[in-house]
């Protein structure tokens, strides 16, 4: 079995919560918990898992690469699911990293305001570091060489500068972030709306 496989789950509300692997979501599909969305000629259709291993036989011999087999017949894993009767949307902190703070300061400084190639912004401590000032969200901020330069080692306010909006932690977003800039199936396009 290809464990490298992996299954879009949606809410009962068509929307994106979370991706599974090929384990999971035969679980989910064997336990009734949820339900296989294929699109076939520009259309949905959807399956519970006796009737998706039955339309599995009939798409035997055009199956493809995404399959498992089982003794009697190979089975498509599906790429999406739409679960029964869950209609929250699974939320995921955002991690603490570079490119995270970089999204929530819009790729600007801080300081000034500009907004500068990746190569020419840096992260910045609010509070220095030799002072007491952590590496958090609410500490650090993207800004721009020549303000991280002028600013040295000081306070904004010792160094004449000030924040254009104070740091905070971004809001938990859903967990779809963290699939940006990852390859996904063909058919999640329907249920994801991507960043260009």
């Amino acid at each position: 079995m290809d464990t490298n496989y992996q299954t879009l789950v949606l809410n009962r509300l068509w929307q994106a919560v979370n991706v599974v692997g090929v384990e999971r979501a035969f679980s989910l599909l064997s336990l009734d918990h949820a339900q296989v969305i294929y699109a076939e000629d520009g259309s949905f259709r959807v399956f519970d898992g006796p009737s998706w291993f039955e339309h599995c036989k009939e798409l035997d011999s055009q199956v493809g690469n995404r399959v498992v087999r089982t003794i009697n017949q190979q089975v498509i894993v599906p790429t999406v699911l739409i679960l029964r009767s869950y209609d929250r949307m699974l939320m995921q902190e955002m991690k603490f990293n570079r490119q995270n703070l970089l999204e929530r300061d819009d790729y600007s400084c801080q300081y000034c305001g500009k907004k500068l190639p990746i190569k020419d912004l840096n992260m910045d401590h609010v509070i220095p570091r030799d002072r007491g000032g952590g590496t958090s969200w609410e500490n650090v901020v993207i800004s721009c060489i020549r303000c991280n330069s002028k600013k040295s080692n000081r306070l904004p306010k010792e160094a004449g500068m000030r924040l254009l909006k104070e740091p905070k932690r971004p809001s938990q977003r859903p967990f779809m972030s963290s699939l940006m800039g990852k390859p996904m199936e063909e058919t999640w396009s329907h249920f994801i709306q991507r960043k260009q």
